[in-house]
């Protein structure tokens, strides 16, 4: 649909809030959204210049417009997930999530059975979860049965059986974990009690169960029934250990959902906690395919809205590392800086890291236990989707790191037939370059490289990768053409947090095929020149190899220094920070050192600012 076409109809879509559907040449649905004014959100569409190809591949694939008014934005977002999990159509975020997750059934009839089921029908049972993990289900049921007296059999223990006399307790009524209901010894009432107990359990608010043992306790022993007595010291025993190895955070804390996000360009990992009374009653990390630049805002928003909905969330409650739009009524966004709440997100924080880590050694366990043989089919079918001249045994990739806009290094990795050359690894200082100039520091390390290189008369490598845009992948080629190398080695850019490869004066990007053995590899070596060029970082940073001009600021130390550029980013914006924004971060007699070292007065200060000293 061009323009042109969309502006004949553009007046016929409604200012109110609701969602949009797009449909290509085949009727397919391939794209959901919501907005607060449907016209005015499908009108950017067609009337604004388009910033990523991916939007660009969208609009000339729309054919046809569906719309559906909701009453609300909270409805509109509510029905725009419920559609993108049903349809899960390709330019829409896509939660990689397809397991039939385990649930506890309490079974629709007389005396209630409770067990494991991976089917939830609609039968009037009652399912308890969804829950992320089998062994974990086991064990709360294993340990349910030791604490509470639910029946195990498959009998009809309609009323009129009972009465009829037609069965006798079996051996779980003498080992004490059941109390006979069979045989009219139980009570319903008293059954309904245990389950009561149960859900108890599950939900990790073990309590009241130990206080009603303790009270029965007391009760035997008053009775001179100390057998049972001793008997139930140990369920509360059980109860206290286990209790123990639940992850409590704070018994104060009410029932919150925490959820915390990773990204590696268009994948994302969501890890998700649930907490009811303090404890931590689930955990699970989710994958997540982006299509169209989604923020990570954006992300988070969805597919929160989205596990929610999957392990049945009704905590009024989310702990989020930044905030989001999520207008479902009722909730609340907490955003920690200290405290119980900190603790908690900082946990799930650690988890996805985890998650996302375990996975690239996965990767490259994978990849190093392949034969010399598969390897090299790799490495064909790299050459093969980029279009080499040659088979890319020996490959560098070349990254800048630097710390909230300070600090400039650079490094280098090598691989070769597919794997680490660890001892070929490189690390840069930068030179030549004053301040931070991503395009100059490219220019100057790639040089210095392959300068090297040719006057120790080494082998140049078939592939170069560049971590990052066009800009660092120009400035590359500046290097490259100044050493008379052009032609000799292929040399491409990898987008910042993407896998789109970009070659010299191309405008439209390369995909490598999704999931491919060339994608993995060209994942592994981005994130090897990311992890040894870090560690570097950190390593010069602390022995104090790096200064800036903050500290030399008399009165203004290194923590100091590094507070003030993680909150403004650069020591350009402390130059330009107003008084009184410098205060709320190293307080107001720091701030006026800052300001006076920077030539007095900041924009929002009340006067203008010069250069700076």
């Amino acid at each position: 649909m061009t323009a042109e076409q969309f502006s004949q109809i553009a007046s016929t879509i409604p200012l109110n809030p609701g969602i949009y559907k797009y449909f290509d040449a085949q009727d397919e649905l391939i794209y959901v959204g919501k907005a607060k004014s449907l016209r005015k959100r499908v009108s950017s569409y067609f009337t604004k210049t388009f910033t990523t190809y991916k939007t660009h591949e969208l609009v000339q694939r729309i054919r046809r417009i569906e719309f559906t008014i909701v009453g609300s934005e909270q409805d509109a977002f509510l029905l725009e997930n419920s559609l993108i999990k049903q349809f899960q159509p390709k330019f829409n975020i896509n939660l990689k999530d397809d397991k039939s997750y385990p649930y506890i059934v309490i079974k629709n009839e007389p005396f209630p059975r409770v067990f494991l089921t991976r089917r939830k029908i609609n039968d009037g049972s009652e399912y308890l979860g969804p829950f992320t993990s089998v062994g974990r289900v086991r064990e709360l049921l294993d340990f349910v049965k030791s604490n509470v007296q639910l029946r195990t059999c498959q009998l009809n223990l309609a009323e009129s059986q009972i009465k009829k006399g037609k069965y006798k307790v079996c051996l779980e009524y003498h080992l004490g974990n059941c109390k006979g209901p069979c045989e009219g010894l139980q009570t319903a009432e008293d059954y309904a009690e245990g389950l009561v107990q149960l859900r108890n359990i599950l939900k990790g608010n073990l309590g009241p169960l130990m206080q009603q043992f303790k009270k029965e306790m007391r009760e035997r022993a008053a009775n001179m029934e100390f057998e049972k007595a001793e008997m139930i010291r140990k369920k509360i025993e059980h109860l206290e250990n286990y209790e123990a190895r639940s992850v409590i955070v704070s018994k104060h804390l009410s029932n919150a959902d925490v959820f915390s996000i990773a990204r590696d360009g268009d994948l994302a990992y969501i890890n998700y906690l649930m907490v009811e009374t303090g404890t931590i009653v689930q955990t699970h990390t989710a994958e997540v395919e982006t299509h169209l630049e989604e923020s990570d805002e954006e992300v988070l928003a969805f597919t929160a809205a989205q596990l929610r909905q999957t392990f049945n969330s009704a905590a009024k409650e989310l702990i989020l590392p930044f905030p989001i739009e999520f207008p479902e009524e009722g909730v609340t966004q907490t955003i920690p800086k200290g405290g119980d709440k900190k603790q908690l997100l900082e946990l799930s924080e650690k988890n996805v890291h985890y998650f996302r880590e375990e996975l690239r050694r996965k990767q490259m366990l994978q990849l190093q236990g392949k034969t010399a043989d598969q390897r090299r089919q790799v490495l064909v079918q790299l050459m093969e989707d980029l279009q080499l001249p040659a088979l890319p045994v020996h490959i560098e990739c070349f990254d800048n790191s630097n710390f909230q806009g300070s600090y400039p290094v650079s490094a280098m990795v090598c691989f070769r037939d597919g794997v680490e050359s660890k001892k070929d690894y490189r690390h840069f200082n930068v030179k030549t370059v004053q301040g931070i100039n991503d395009f100059a520091t490219m220019k100057e390390v790639v040089h210095r490289r392959y300068k090297r290189l040719m006057d120790e008369q080494q082998s140049l490598p078939q592939l170069v990768i560049i971590d990052g845009g066009k800009g660092q992948l120009g400035a590359a080629m500046e290097s490259i053409a100044e050493l008379g190398l052009s032609g000799m080695m292929t040399v491409v850019g990898l987008a910042k947090n993407e896998e789109e490869i970009f070659f010299p004066g191309d405008t439209e990007s390369v995909k490598l095929p999704y999931n491919s053995d060339s994608l993995h590899l060209v994942r592994r070596i981005r994130d090897e020149v990311h992890r040894f060029g870090i560690t570097f970082h950190r390593k010069q940073r602390s022995r104090g190899t790096f200064t800036n001009e903050l500290e030399h600021i008399e009165g203004i130390g290194k923590k100091t220094a590094d507070l003030l550029l993680k909150r403004f980013r650069s020591v350009n914006k402390v130059r330009q920070a107003p008084e009184g924004e410098l205060a709320e971060v190293v307080g107001a007699a720091k701030a006026k050192l800052i300001r006076a070292h920077f030539g007095g007065t900041g924009p929002g200060d009340g006067a203008e600012t010069g250069n700076g000293g």
